[in-house]
């Protein structure tokens, strides 16, 4: 049976970089084909191929053949005829694939009359159609929104509703669910999957996440370097992976149901090496060999920050949005507690209102015995060096114009460290402290990886020697690899430091391992808390059990619908 979509010997090359090496991959029609590996292993660049949407610099050779017919070898208007309509592509990053000046409908509607000769009132008939397919609720009425109004997984289910407007034999996922919340992505998927089968289209699903993966995918193919290394039915390669690289992908992922925690042991990491031929090869650091950590909190002691009943409220033109409704609880010195929830629920509201970034109603807001809440502004800045925040997205935290050692030296300026040589010394000893060459102070954030980007966020937090450090979403966007060496230097750097961490993420994995005791927030509100075995053993919450079974793999567990979790 001839396949849907046949790869033959793809070589993709900008400007003397090669970014795929003579790639084969066929798809099936009505098959779901994940495509894995890391940033930078070519796996984007394969989708954006298919559409031939690469731009002028990019040298593409071997044969895409779409049922028989080579993409590479048809001319442009054969090319326009078949993007949108028999090929489609959902795209990562919503907000910047949706056109913010239009409305969703009309964007939609755009995508039916490029492909079919419909009145305008026959399309926007269509285009309602499309959106209760994909679940946008009171469609009929929310045609009209535009992307802004709209939440993350609303804009996702927009784009699927593009995607799919005329029914596509092949479509093309290029990280469909990486920045959306557990139980969002879950419903995505099982749309895109119930899509996929009322359709009988086929599936290219591009994702660093092997959880979907293996609850997804019928086949996976592994790339690395720009070279598929592995290929195989989804089952065998979770029970019996080949290659070494493939092997180390899924020993240094994160599931839920392993029983992994930071105080027993540090989290295997993937290195590279090259053998006597110069071949490239993978090995996994061992779990075993790892230094156990155990944290001693002392009974009775004072906790190093005390929250009691924090209120946030925003005015806006519907009326006022209670995005923090009461919340207390307490950190001891030298634990981390893991904060969890949906998109909206108050989690970034709450962690910058403590730093005072936010204003906020609260009878205490204590650390280390001083209460904040009170204080003015300038009274405020003795005290902010005690607590800091690493960022989930480290580029757009760092001033893109100043080197590392400007950026490091300017947080010790404002906080009145007044000796240069005091600075210096200080710079260097947290620039090793993280692991990056001192030689990184002379360059500018552009210049370093995603990974090395957190780490000199990470650098920038801890050179005032705080006592807390707030860390939100911190390994969302990493890979795999490179989210395991940041969760094991934020471990030695509270060994090293003595530091409590209130560690702010929707991954229920990265929380499991990471925190002493875990806070679950819905709606502005903690509505359940507990340490870090018996939350996810035994969780009390109808909210806790729907987070937990939404994870992929979660006894694959059908995805909570909305309803659901509006109830819990």
């Amino acid at each position: 049976m001839q396949p849907l979509l046949d790869i033959r010997g793809l070589e993709v090359s900008f400007a003397g970089h090669q970014a795929v090496r003579g790639l084969d991959l066929a798809i099936a029609a009505g098959e779901t084909v994940a495509l894995v590996g890391e940033s930078g292993c070519g796996k984007s660049t394969t989708a954006l191929s298919v559409l031939r949407l690469l731009g002028p610099s990019a040298q593409v050779s071997g044969q895409l053949l779409f049922e028989g017919r080579d993409l590479l070898a048809l001319p442009e208007h054969a090319l326009a005829a078949l993007r949108g309509d028999a090929i489609s592509m959902i795209f990562q990053e919503p907000m910047t694939s949706l056109n913010p000046v239009l409305s969703i409908g009309s964007q939609v509607i755009e995508a039916i009359r490029l492909h079919q000769d419909l009145s305008p009132a026959a399309a926007r008939e269509r285009a309602v159609e499309l959106l209760e397919l994909v679940r946008i609720p009171d469609a009929r009425r929310r045609i009209d929104d535009y992307p802004h109004q709209l939440s993350g997984g609303q804009r996702q289910r927009v784009m699927i509703a593009m995607a799919v407007a005329n029914r596509p034999r092949l479509l093309i996922a290029d990280e469909p669910t990486t920045a959306l919340d557990v139980t969002i992505q879950a419903q995505i998927l099982e749309l895109l999957d119930q899509l996929r089968r009322e359709l009988g289209m086929a599936v290219l699903l591009i994702t660093h996440d092997l959880g979907v993966v293996e609850q997804w995918a019928d086949r996976v193919a592994v790339m690395v370097g720009g070279s598929k290394v592995e290929e195989a039915d989804s089952a065998r390669l979770f029970a019996d992976p080949r290659h070494s690289y493939t092997r180390g992908l899924l020993g240094a992922s994160l599931r839920l149901e392993q029983d992994l925690h930071y105080r027993h042991s540090r989290l295997p990491e993937i290195r590279s090496q090259t053998d006597a031929q110069g071949k490239p090869g993978f090995t996994l650091s061992e779990r075993e060999h790892a230094q156990p950590f155990t944290v001693a909190i002392p009974s009775g002691a004072a906790p190093l920050l005390s929250v009691q009943e924090l209120r946030v409220d925003y005015a806006t033109p519907r009326g006022v949005v209670h995005a923090v409704r009461g919340v207390s609880f307490d950190i001891a010195r030298g634990e981390t507690v893991g904060l969890v929830g949906e998109s909206g629920c108050g989690k970034s509201t709450l962690s910058r209102s403590i730093v005072r970034l936010e204003d906020s109603a609260s009878d205490r807001i204590v650390l280390d015995g001083v209460d904040l809440a009170p204080l003015s502004r300038a009274n405020l800045r003795a005290h902010r060096r005690r607590v800091q925040m690493v960022f989930q997205d480290p580029y757009a935290s760092l001033n893109p114009r100043h080197t590392v050692a400007d950026i490091l030296d300017a947080a010790l300026v404002i906080h009145e460290v007044k000796d240069r040589n005091e600075r210096r010394r200080r710079i260097e000893q947290m620039i090793d402290l993280v692991g990056l060459p001192r030689a990184a102070l002379a360059r500018y954030p552009h210049q370093f990886s995603g990974g090395q980007r957190q780490r000199i966020g990470i650098a920038r937090a801890l050179v005032l020697k705080p006592s807390l450090v707030i860390c939100d979403e911190p390994v969302s966007a990493l890979d795999v690899s490179v989210q395991a060496q940041i969760l094991n230097l934020l471990v030695d750097l509270k060994r090293e430091f003595g530091l409590s961490y209130l560690f702010i993420s929707h991954d229920l994995s990265v929380v499991r391992y990471i925190a002493d005791r875990v806070l679950v927030m819905n709606g502005g509100r903690i509505v359940e808390e507990g340490d870090h075995e018996s939350i996810w053993r035994s969780p009390q919450h109808p909210y806790t059990r729907a987070l937990i079974d939404a994870v992929p793999g979660a006894a694959h567990a059908p995805a909570p619908r909305e309803e659901e979790l509006l109830r819990a």
